[in-house]
């Protein structure tokens, strides 16, 4: 046997004897025991999210490098209120999104809102806003438009408003989402 097998058979021998075999069993407990432990249901996240910060992947006759002003830059969300309304539309969104701390848990609401809007009793899906959102050169532009993407024919657009945001904004409160329809 050469050198190096014999190095290899020590080293292979030496690892198997050096595993200590581990062990694990899940314990049952009793009432008493879960009263004292604590927690908090749902699920907590943080974030940064950066979107188009240099552009997008599409460069054509509309599409372009955000330093180019002769193009449009950024993701385009486009969504329908009516099966055959106009589009309204979150055009050439950019920048970096930051937060720590939204929440997302299941809720139970019972108490009909005490009288306030449509009576509910069920659960609904709390979206719990973080303290802070930091905003780093996020743009937007808000639009009504004729059609889903701008490539589409008889394409037009009104834009409303533009929004350009730097800076923290403090956030309080939750957001709730009501199911609709049956599971």
């Amino acid at each position: 046997m050469s050198a190096r097998g014999l190095l290899l058979s020590v080293c292979l021998t030496a690892g198997f004897l050096l595993q200590s075999p581990v062990h694990a069993e899940l314990a049952e407990l009793g009432d008493d025991a879960m009263a004292r432990v604590s927690g908090q249901g749902g699920i907590y996240l943080s974030g940064d999210i950066s979107i188009n910060a240099l552009g997008g992947p599409i460069e054509n006759s509309y599409f372009g490098r955000c330093d180019d002003r002769q193009k449009t830059c950024g993701a385009r969300v486009a969504y329908r209120l009516r099966e055959n309304g106009g589009w309204m539309v979150l055009d050439e969104i950019q920048g970096n999104f930051a937060f720590e701390g939204l929440t997302l848990r299941v809720r139970s609401i019972d108490s009909g809102f005490g009288g306030d809007g449509e009576p509910f009793s069920g659960e609904v899906l709390e979206l719990g806003l973080p303290d802070t959102i930091r905003f780093s050169d996020v743009r937007f532009r808000m639009a009504a438009s004729s059609t889903a993407r701008p490539t589409d024919p008889g394409f037009r657009q009104t834009d409303i408003f533009t929004v350009d945001m730097q800076g923290e904004v403090l956030m309080r409160g939750n957001l709730l989402i009501f199911p609709s329809g049956a599971p």
